[in-house]
């Protein structure tokens, strides 16, 4: 598996805004006074899943193939299946998710 490239990365944007909505960037006036900076917050836990991964089980379930589109099984422990389960729901594919 080769790593993701900035062109995987700008492919992915379109896929993944359709989808999900961006969240919040906003100041953080107690890290501010602490730091002397300004100091701003990505509120990922605006998410569908309250994470960020759902962006990436997005962009995975949006891009498969037709073929690949009749369902997908996962196996996790944490905020990947939730990520999977919500991208197969938007996208209408049919998912088992597996929580040894």
């Amino acid at each position: 598996m080769q790593p993701p490239t900035l062109k995987d990365v700008y492919d992915a944007r379109p896929r993944v805004a359709r989808l999900v909505r961006p969240t919040p960037l906003m100041r953080h006036p107690l890290l501010a006074l602490e730091t002397g900076l300004d100091i701003r917050v990505k509120h990922e836990n605006h998410n569908p899943t309250g994470a960020f991964k759902v962006r990436g089980g997005v962009n995975l379930i949006a891009s498969l193939p037709d073929e690949d589109r009749r369902g997908v099984i996962t196996a996790t422990t944490g905020n990947h299946g939730q990520s999977i389960a919500v991208a197969c729901q938007l996208e209408g594919v049919p998912c088992t998710i597996v929580t040894p």
